[in-house]
């Protein structure tokens, strides 16, 4: 196969082993533009309006399959980073998630049409690109793992809050968004950012490490120790992976399903607890998603990361998971009122946040940072498992629970409050894997005496 790596060299690596957090500046730019998955809420009134007259099932159906597309590109991405260079693989992730929310603007009336275009294609774009900023980052930033993961994902977070405000620019008098054009709009926009990002999505030398750094150290004893490395065929042979897995399925399904049904939520809510008007009702849960549920999507992602860099990733994912599970009770309970609904998003959206941060640092931590991306990847199923199943069973019970109002909505938070909870416990009994008890099935078979 032709090596794409030499391209690498248009940018003068020298400069960047002086001027790394340039570095972070790119992986801002790529995930601000990737961070259009979160925004889909903003659109799901109004598709279920005429003239296209989605179901909840099928709007939520759309964003699930961006959301698995997403996931499982995130596994193909981390093979061919390796392979092609992580600047090649965000370019072209930039190009299919442009060119899907465009083809979604022109030829987007119909459900089957999102679901290509905003589903399949614009999700696998930007699971091509996502992983990219996180391997590069922690690549350069070795002695910053946890703060550095959050900061170049926060974008994420951050460019949800950006496209959920822009898009009632776009609305006419009575409120309601021209969606088509918005996707087209949106679609050139994410092709620029992704691509300008991509410019600095270079690794360093297979040898350079930060100036002063001599290597991760023990989080009781202070020495350092020697890093571990884990290939991926490895690292889903040991039971850590899959405790690992699982708590990010539950953790993820909660934060995910929120996302996709705050406004319809909020609306409800809001209506029957508040008496307010559907007008008001939307335009509060609108200012919920947007300010206060994505912002602190993005601030959950820089203080998670940074704060576990000091008590350590196992520790923090308890406590985060916990919270959450708490929370997604609290929330259904408290929203009915602006102000609670507004703190609960907060709430909800900044543990979210966390998990982006936090996975793929203990990854890193669990697995070893050389093949990050790669194993990440991998991990990072979990995610696609739970953006079908949270936001699918919320569609499904407010569905059965048609006329209901509000009350149609609990048995998900619950349900995704429970698993949070489990989640916790999960986490408490994972101890960080050993590799020497990994033996290849040649290995075993010498062990054993087997010729």
């Amino acid at each position: 196969p032709v090596s794409l790596r030499p391209m690498e060299g248009i940018l003068n690596v020298e400069f960047l082993k002086n001027n790394r957090w340039i570095v972070v500046i790119g992986a801002l730019m790529v995930q601000f533009a990737l961070g259009a998955i979160y925004a889909w809420s903003v659109f799901t009134p109004d598709l279920g309006k005429a003239p296209f007259n989605f179901t909840p099932n099928q709007t939520q159906g759309i964003f699930s399959a961006g959301l698995a597309a997403f996931a499982l590109m995130m596994i193909v991405a981390g093979q061919l980073q390796m392979k092609f260079g992580p600047r090649m693989m965000t370019m072209i992730g930039g190009f299919l998630l442009g060119l899907g929310y465009v083809l979604a603007g022109m030829f987007g009336h119909t459900f089957i049409a999102q679901l290509v275009c905003i589903g399949l294609i614009g999700g696998s774009g930007i699971g091509l690109a996502y992983v990219c900023p996180i391997a590069v980052g922690m690549k350069w930033f070795p002695d910053k793992k946890g703060l550095i993961t959050g900061l170049a994902v926060a974008g994420f977070g951050f460019g949800a809050t950006a496209w959920v405000m822009l898009a009632p620019t776009w609305a006419n008098a009575a409120g309601v968004i021209d969606v088509l054009k918005v996707f087209t709009i949106y679609g050139c926009i994410f092709f620029a950012l992704v691509e300008l990002g991509s410019i600095v999505m270079v690794n360093p030398p297979a040898d350079w490490a930060p100036a002063g750094w001599s290597g991760p150290k023990s989080s009781t004893s202070g020495k350092t120790i020697a890093s571990v490395e884990f290939s991926s065929s490895e690292m889903v042979r040991t039971p850590q992976f899959y405790m690992l897995w699982l708590t990010f399925v539950f953790s993820a399904l909660a934060g995910l399903m929120v996302i996709g049904i705050i406004k319809l939520f909020g609306i409800d809510a809001l209506q029957e607890r508040s008496g307010m008007t559907e007008k008001a009702a939307s335009a509060a849960a609108g200012v919920a998603m947007a300010v206060f549920y994505a912002l602190a999507n993005g601030l959950g992602r820089i203080v998670w990361g940074a704060v576990s860099d000091k008590i350590g990733r196992k520790t923090s994912i308890i406590i985060m998971t916990a919270f959450q599970g708490v929370m997604m009770v609290a929330f259904y309970l408290i929203g009915g009122s602006v102000g609670l609904l507004f703190a609960g998003a907060t709430i909800v959206g900044f543990n979210f946040g966390g998990n982006f941060a936090l996975f793929p640092a203990i990854t890193a931590d669990f697995f070893g940072t050389k093949s990050v991306g790669r194993n990440y990847g991998w991990l990072f199923t979990a995610y696609g498992i739970g953006g079908i199943v949270g936001p699918m069973m919320a569609g499904h019970f407010k569905a059965i629970g048609k006329g209901h109002g509000v009350t149609a909505w609990m048995p998900a938070f619950m349900i995704a409050g429970a698993l949070c909870i489990v989640a916790s416990i999960i986490t408490i009994l994972i101890k960080p894997p050993v590799k020497a008890a990994i033996l290849t099935p040649v290995k075993e078979r010498e062990l054993a005496g087997v010729k």
